[in-house]
């Protein structure tokens, strides 16, 4: 398999009741599900490219593009309620019963929403940083605080300093990484899904809602899932920091963890290589 993998040539489309979802396909084998995370400018292609051409010689890669992100049709739900439909609509659309699913930070919470309601459905996951709950650090952390700061003032210099709170090595912060971003994320319908997301407003909102309501938060019911579950994280993650892990670790009954040193919020990118052996050992591990 060649090591480039083109965009264009691996998008698809799928009708649904609640619009077209949009979606990349690549390689043959078990079907692996990918679901991406969120903030400025995010798309699934942009979060998992790189991983492509390792973990497309071994499964058949769905890089799903949630609903709200500028990919997907839009639905009049918020983002976030819309994405665990979004993804049983789409397995359902391709036929799946069951599959494997990476999650990268809110896709890792979708991942877990999904396994805890449906969970026939997933047979392994793994998640990147992201679900669980603070236990030490305050919140929000400094990574969401910018990324709110952003949504509310949407500047350049302001996205620079939030994809500089997502990563360990700056470096990886390159100009076209950038205007990349900055392109996707200033898109008027792009910007007015994310003001839904992480306007501070909406956040206060959110916040309220959730201590009127009678429902247990999502990360209150990790114990239910059944999956086998890899939990992968960035030590010097500032999105999700480190110690947010330990109530998922403790709390998913059939859990590991795995912690990259010199790793900030995207450890699929920043650990590559690490991370995509660590991944695909657990995935194709023998049941035991």
């Amino acid at each position: 398999m060649s090591t480039e993998i083109d965009h264009g040539s691996t998008l698809r489309e799928l009708p649904t009741d609640k619009g077209v979802l949009r979606y990349h396909e690549v390689g043959t084998g078990p079907p692996l599900l990918l679901l991406h995370g969120s903030g400025p400018g995010v798309t699934g292609w942009r979060n998992f490219r790189g991983n492509l051409p390792t973990l497309a010689r071994r499964f058949r890669c769905l890089v799903l593009e949630f609903p709200g992100f500028g990919v997907s049709d839009p639905t009049d739900e918020h983002p976030m309620l819309a994405a665990p439909g979004a993804v049983v609509r789409f397995l359902d659309g391709l036929g799946l019963d069951t599959v494997d699913v990476i999650g990268n930070s809110m896709g890792g919470i979708i991942a877990t929403q999904v396994a805890v309601k449906h969970p026939e459905r997933v047979r392994r996951m793994v998640t990147i940083g992201g679900i669980g709950r603070n236990l030490f650090t305050p919140g929000p952390p400094e990574g969401i605080n910018l990324l709110m700061e952003f949504t509310e003032n949407p500047t350049r210099d302001k996205l620079v300093q939030w994809l500089h709170s997502m990563v360990y090595d700056p470096s990886l912060i390159t100009e076209e990484l950038i205007e990349e971003r900055w392109e996707h994320a200033t898109d008027p319908d792009t910007l007015a899904s994310a003001k839904t997301m992480y306007g501070r407003e909406a956040m206060r909102f959110r916040q309220e809602m959730e201590a009127k309501s009678d429902r247990a938060p999502y990360w209150a019911t990790l114990h239910k899932v059944r999956a086998k579950t890899l939990l992968t994280w960035g030590r010097d993650d500032r999105v999700s920091p480190l110690d947010m892990a330990l109530v998922p670790m403790r709390t998913i009954p059939d859990a590991e963890l795995h912690v990259f040193g010199n790793c900030g919020h995207w450890a699929m990118i920043e650990q590559k290589e690490a991370f995509e052996n660590v991944v695909q050992a657990f995935l194709t591990r023998e049941d035991g």
